[in-house]
């Protein structure tokens, strides 16, 4: 019985199957659930210009990335920071969880590459070039 066959794989074992999952010490869940994966029907018109720019197929980076809460405010969490990013009051919150979602990856993209991003801060303040 291979493992996608055993029913009790991830009550009886840790689950971490692959070396990446090893490495990084925990399950990489979208290998196995497509539900996990992005719905590029709902793209932002951002997101969609950002693709292209960058010239990828898709945003693979952040399919992990969803609106969750902080301190009750809508928020979205950047690993970089290791923080939680607040959604400025005024923006309308989507219905749907997959739309917003999209609205988080966007918000985060927009953020990592704003002046007021933690890390470009200290890269002015320590950065020796």
């Amino acid at each position: 019985m291979n493992k996608k066959d055993d029913l009790d794989h991830f009550l009886t074992t840790d689950g971490l199957d692959t070396r990446r999952e090893k490495e990084i010490g925990q399950h990489i869940g979208y290998r196995y659930d497509v539900n996990l994966l992005p719905d590029d029907a709902r793209l932002t018109p951002f997101l969609k210009k950002y693709m292209e720019k960058m010239g990828w197929e898709d945003l693979n980076w952040l399919e992990d990335v969803h609106l969750g809460y902080e301190e009750g405010r809508p928020a979205v969490f950047d690993r970089n920071i290791n923080g939680w990013v607040t959604v400025p009051e005024g923006i309308a919150l989507p219905d749907n969880q997959q739309d917003r979602d999209m609205l988080a990856r966007e918000l985060l993209i927009k953020f990592q590459m704003s002046r007021r991003h933690p890390l470009l801060q200290l890269k002015d303040v320590y950065g020796k070039f």
